[in-house]
């Protein structure tokens, strides 16, 4: 089972900008969809973007991020990176990723955890008003 390890958390100040790596502990991640979640205190895990495998090339975002944050798939690395620029306060939270059970694509509802299974033990992101 693929081990997954997000990094590159922190505190930063509103506005500022961030870059969480999901690493994978094998070369079978890049032929799956990931999904970056997000919870906040006292709130549930949201999903906030899924990008599919290579060959299929689609990422996809939650309008709460879109436009601010953006992903990126490193095959050679076993990696997946989320750049986060124009933090808010509301973007504070512990971050994670997590591997598809789908397979390649996204699903069209992609925020719904219950389309994922191997989740890392995430990495806090505070944003300071």
């Amino acid at each position: 089972q693929v081990q997954l390890k997000e990094s590159g958390g922190g505190l930063v100040q509103a506005g500022g900008s961030l870059r969480l790596s999901c690493a994978a502990s094998d070369h079978t991640f890049s032929g799956y969809a990931t999904g970056w979640f997000r919870q906040a205190p006292g709130k549930e895990r949201e999903g906030i973007s899924c990008t599919s495998s290579s060959s299929v090339g689609v990422n996809w975002y939650v309008g709460s991020v879109r436009g601010r944050f953006s992903v990126t798939r490193a095959n050679s690395e076993n990696a997946v990176y989320l750049q986060m620029n124009s933090l808010k306060a509301e973007d504070t939270g512990i971050y994670y990723c997590a591997r598809s059970v789908s397979g390649r694509a996204c699903e069209r509802d992609f925020s719904s955890p219950n389309h994922y299974d191997n989740w890392g033990p995430g990495t806090q992101v505070t944003v300071s008003s």
